[in-house]
């Protein structure tokens, strides 16, 4: 694959807006491994490999297990998850898929089962903002690091 464009170069202003949103984030009241699930689950939906790549790498050294993000995909089906972590991927779902969900009532009950206000408003700013990576970083063909076989074990 190569790259088209290199948006960190040539569009400093507005990547530099797209940091800071990110900085507010992390200091924000989701929790870090909350993020980091949320974070790869919508780069999985949206096909971004670059983003999947570098949410993975923060995940583990957050301390996430390779089995959790081996089921990441199918955390419906997997008792790894929390009902915390469930209702937030159930939100990052709909929004993400926000033209076919409409953001369904039944999603946001979930996600009001298990997180306040101020939560589920941090949540859905996270959601569309790794959305506006995942795009980004997809309409540039960002490419993520590759390791030699040897590096990666």
């Amino acid at each position: 694959m190569t790259p088209r464009f290199a948006p960190f170069k040539i569009v400093t202003d507005l990547t530099n807006a797209l940091l800071a949103v990110e900085k507010a984030l992390a200091a924000a009241s989701i929790e870090t491994s909350l993020a980091d699930l949320v974070k790869i689950r919508a780069s999985q939906i949206n096909g971004c490999a670059f983003c999947v790549h570098m949410h993975v790498t923060a995940a583990k050294a957050h301390g996430e297990t390779d089995m959790r993000l081996f089921l990441l995909d199918t955390w419906r089906e997997s008792p790894l998850f929390t009902d915390r972590e469930r209702a937030a991927l159930a939100w990052t779902e709909s929004l993400t898929k926000i033209a076919k969900t409409g953001a369904s009532d039944a999603d946001y009950a979930l996600v009001k089962s298990q997180f306040t206000e101020v939560e589920i408003a941090t949540l859905s700013v996270m959601i569309g903002q790794i959305n506006t990576w995942n795009r980004l970083q997809v309409a540039a063909r960002a490419v993520h690091p590759v390791q030699p076989a040897a590096a990666a074990a």
